[in-house]
């Protein structure tokens, strides 16, 4: 019998909702400039050809907030988590191959020099291939190893969300940064939400060593 739902099994999928909202609804402004605006200075590459940022922002918006409910214990233990796993994985795989052909594309923003460029690469390939990993080792049956690959999937897609908050404070106190300062700001906000996820694939496996385990005589018991 499948475990009822709790109040507490929403804790974690909301709080990761309310973090995308920032980047999500950012995107939607995007989308709707594409349809509706008139090209800027800044806009004029998007519009030139907005193909690659459309899909990658539904793909990433898919990601992000379909992925958030991944994270409910509660929904892990029965289909939906499953179903919506196998259309969540290709938004998540869309969501970096459009990100990488993004950087290939256009031209670089004000700002964003080679650093930048570089990471967005590197960081879109690492997501896609956290992805894959997860998919291939579900398919083995290490359910760990599943769980870590695409929490790892999931912190390099919501790095938007944390990039909102490591360049608040430079806006606020010095204004508009410069190329170096951009660099470690943007890349700044992966490498926290992976030591995070790393943090937490840690823990998992701490306390799973720590559970006792069945003794011979408990097993023979069960079966």
């Amino acid at each position: 019998m499948p475990r009822t739902i709790t109040r507490s099994d929403w804790i974690i999928p909301t709080a990761l909702v309310l973090f995308a909202l920032v980047p999500v609804l950012a995107g939607m402004a995007r989308l709707n400039d594409l349809a509706t605006g008139t090209p800027t200075p800044e806009t004029a590459r998007f519009h030139a050809s907005p193909l690659p940022v459309a899909i990658h922002i539904v793909a990433a918006t898919w990601f992000a907030l379909a992925g958030a409910f991944q994270f409910s214990p509660a929904l892990r233990r029965n289909r939906w988590h499953r179903w919506s796993g196998r259309a969540t994985v290709p938004m998540g795989l869309l969501a970096a191959f459009s990100g990488i052909w993004m950087t290939l594309a256009y031209p670089s923003a004000n700002a964003d020099g080679e650093a930048v460029s570089l990471a967005r690469l590197v960081f879109g390939a690492g997501m896609a291939l956290s992805l894959v990993l997860g998919v291939t080792t579900v398919l083995k049956g290490d359910i760990s190893a599943h769980k870590a690959w695409m929490l790892r999937a999931y912190a390099i897609g919501m790095g938007a969300g944390t990039q909102v908050f490591t360049h608040l404070p430079w806006f606020l106190l010095v204004g508009q940064p410069t190329e170096g300062p951009r660099a470690v700001m943007m890349i700044g906000a992966w490498v926290i939400n992976l030591m995070l996820a790393e943090w937490i694939i840690h823990r998992s496996s701490e306390k799973r060593r720590a559970e006792p385990r069945p003794t011979r005589r408990a097993i023979l018991k069960i079966s």
